[in-house]
């Protein structure tokens, strides 16, 4: 009978001494699960922000575009196409012309459009007096601008090998890859995928002109 009671209280005893054993183990299995799963959507995380590498700006002008304030990219992006291409002092001849077509509220208002918009040096290519006629002839500066802005938003991919209408009606074509794309031929992006607020930007260093 003593023998008997020896042996239960040395096994109630024994399973006592376990007890604190076995929750330890849970919690050091616990804490591993927790931290296995806290770094797997860290490492995730880190594959997503690496891919995001696509949707920059690129082409040898970008770097004339200032670092900071509103003509930088950052600054652009918050402003609609109008107002964030007079923020740039690359296209302070393009504005002028914007400005005297009375185009600045139709492309400030405009939906989710493309503008192939020349620098400065793009309208110096174009004959001083050929250039003034053009800026004194509203109809026809319309003409002209209009055929610079496409009705959708495009991607660099979608520049490879394209025929897009444009607001003036008429067709404009697209070819390249990578960061290397021209527009009808003749004018070359300069500095492609700048987003404003309602656009997308390619500046070129060729002035646009639709088959009359």
């Amino acid at each position: 009978m003593y023998s008997s009671r020896i042996r239960r209280t040395a096994v109630a005893v024994a399973a006592t001494a376990m007890l604190p054993i076995a929750l330890t183990a849970c919690s050091d299995s616990g804490d591993k699960d927790t931290k296995a799963a806290d770094s797997t959507p860290s490492a995730k995380q880190t594959k997503a922000d690496d891919s995001m590498t696509g949707d920059e700006p690129f082409g040898p002008a970008c770097s004339s575009v200032p670092k900071d304030g509103a003509g930088s990219f950052d600054g652009m992006a918050k402003d609609p196409v109008a107002t964030a291409a007079s923020n740039n002092p690359e296209l302070s001849t393009l504005v002028t012309a914007v400005k005297k077509a009375g185009l600045v509220d139709t492309l400030n208002n405009a939906k989710n459009v493309t503008v192939f918009a020349p620098t400065n040096a793009a309208f110096a290519k174009i004959p001083k007096a050929d250039l003034d006629k053009v800026l004194s002839d509203k109809a026809m500066l319309t003409k002209i601008l209009t055929y610079h802005v496409v009705g959708q938003k495009l991607e660099p991919q979608q520049l490879e090998k394209g025929s897009f209408e444009t607001l003036e009606k008429s067709k404009l074509t697209t070819a390249g890859s990578g960061t290397e794309y021209k527009v009808n031929d003749t004018s070359k992006v300069v500095c492609g995928n700048v987003p404003t607020a309602n656009a997308t930007v390619y500046i070129v260093d060729t002035v646009l002109m639709p088959k009359s």
